[in-house]
Formats: C-alpha cells, sequence, structure tokens
C-alpha cells in the first residue's frame, strides 16, 4: 500500500514562499493497493495534480472516499480532468452529509453561478455507494469507517492491506464532541497499532483559546493520541492556513522534543504536499 499526499491544508488553498515546503493545497489523499486499485481521499484542491499525472499514466479507473462536506475537501472535484473522459469509471463513496448525499453536493457545486462547467456534462461513468456501514472493501483493501467529531458530521477512516494500517482521521475535535462523534477512546482504540495515523493537527494551545468547537484539534492533543494508540508513524495535518513552514518546523520539534521526553519511539512529521509513504 502506498500512500501519498496532494494536499494538506485546511479551510482554503494558500500560496506564497512561506508555504513552499508543505505546500498549499487542500486535502486530497492518494491511496494505491499492492494491485495498483486507486482509492482518493476527499476532492481539495489537491485533487487537480492528482487528476493531470493519472491521465499521464493512463489511469481511468478509480475509486473516491469523502470524509465530509466542507468546502475546502470538495472545491477541487471540478478541476478534476478525468471526469470529463468518457474512459474514466469512477465509485464514489461516502455517507450522507447535512442531509445531502454527495451526489447532491457535487452536483451543487457544478451549478449555476457557482461553476460555468454544470455536473450533467461530466462525461465520466460515476457510480455512487454509501460508506456508512462499519467496513467494506475496494479491491485488496479493506476499509473501515469512524465518526469524526466535527460540525455537521464526517467519517474518517481505517485502510488495511494484508498486515499493513493506515488511518486517516482529518477534521476531528479530540477534546470535544460533536454531535455523532466519539469519545477519545474510541479514536485511540480505532487508531491501536496502526503504522501511519494522519490526524487533524491545527491548532495551537493558543488559537484553541478563540476556537474551541470548530472541529479540529491540539497538535499536542493528536500527538498524545498517536503515542497512546502506539502508533508507528504520526503525520500532523490539516495545517492552518496562516501556519508557515517556519511554524510548522517548530510544531515538529516541540513534538520531537516531548516524544524524547517520554522515551517513546513514534516518528513525527507534518505531512507535506508530495510526501508519499510505503507501507
Amino acid at each position: 500500500m502506498i500512500i501519498k499526499c496532494w494536499g494538506a491544508r485546511g479551510s482554503i488553498p494558500v500560496s506564497g514562499k512561506e508555504y513552499i515546503k508543505y505546500g498549499g493545497s487542500t486535502t486530497c489523499m492518494e491511496v494505491r493497493s499492492k494491485n495498483d486499485e486507486i482509492i482518493i481521499i476527499d476532492a481539495g484542491s489537491g485533487i487537480r495534480k492528482l487528476g493531470i499525472k493519472l491521465l499521464k499514466e493512463k489511469k481511468y479507473n478509480y475509486s473516491m472516499i469523502f470524509t465530509h462536506a466542507h468546502w475546502d475537501h470538495l472545491l477541487g472535484f471540478p478541476f478534476f480532468q478525468p471526469i470529463y473522459s468518457k474512459e474514466t469509471h469512477m465509485k464514489i463513496y461516502g455517507s450522507p452529509f447535512a442531509q445531502k448525499s454527495v451526489e447532491d453536493l457535487l452536483q451543487i457545486s457544478m451549478t449555476p453561478p457557482y461553476f460555468p462547467v454544470n455536473y450533467k456534462d461530466i462525461k465520466a461513468k460515476i457510480s455512487y455507494h454509501k460508506a456508512n456501514n462499519k467496513s467494506f472493501k475496494i479491491g485488496s483493501v479493506k476499509v473501515i469507517s469512524i465518526p469524526l467529531s466535527h460540525p455537521n458530521g464526517g467519517m474518517g477512516y481505517k485502510f488495511i492491506e494484508d498486515d499493513k494500517v493506515f488511518v486517516f482521521l482529518t477534521d476531528n475535535e479530540l477534546t470535544l464532541k460533536h454531535t455523532g462523534g466519539l469519545d477519545y477512546k474510541d479514536y485511540m482504540e480505532f487508531s491501536s497499532g496502526a503504522d501511519l495515523l494522519i490526524h487533524d493537527s491545527e491548532y495551537t494551545e493558543k488559537d484553541y483559546k478563540t476556537k474551541k468547537d470548530w472541529g479540529h484539534s491540539i497538535y499536542k492533543d493528536a500527538l498524545k493520541l498517536a503515542m497512546a494508540s502506539k502508533v508507528k508513524k504520526f503525520g500532523l495535518f490539516h495545517h492552518n492556513q496562516d501556519r508557515t513552514d517556519k511554524d510548522l518546523d517548530k510544531i515538529v520539534r516541540n513534538c520531537e522534543n516531548i516524544i524524547k521526553k517520554t522515551k517513546s519511539t513514534l516518528k513525527c512529521f507534518a505531512v507535506y504536499e508530495g510526501m508519499q509513504t510505503k507501507l
């Protein structure tokens, strides 16, 4: 299983010399199975570059999973070039969020006056599947879902292939239980022993004083979860739009100091655009 990040930023895409190292595109992750099956997680602005790469590779069959319906996780979909090709076949998975199906939400995003190309003009063959059962299979990969603690709801996912485990929990507030969300211990159990955990780490303690209940976690709380879950690797994710490369480097150093003091063997890093991990 190969995991690649095409966007790690939260809320809104950013650009500038202060965002070069970690990138400015919003959430999009790619998972490739041992059989080269392609799973795309979320359609933030990072999906644009992924689409270009897939067409160059002449890959036209994908599965797409959505975590939730907030705009930064959807806004790249109309710019995903493969949807305008008749050769493309996509299976899209996602539970209903905010009383709307994923298909309804994507249609709205491509309805005038929001976008010049109408959803009905898409040429790809797209089928929609509910992912609100606890587990389902995509080829050789078993996918297990868990409700996120986030305004309007959302789903986190665990990807299992052979004996390797990748857990992806973006937009998850660990210290506040939103409607539909679970307790801290549930996320700890869900992540237990994972080879790679990527978790929302948007806020510092200072940020959180004015943004409690916005649906995101303090990075130290996410680190605490990773250590308690005894995962092997932990990736800080959903970087705040104002968090510069230097700021993120400082956060990573702080995490490494905490890990060292606790004598943990955890490997910690901030996820960056273009990062690739093989499990």
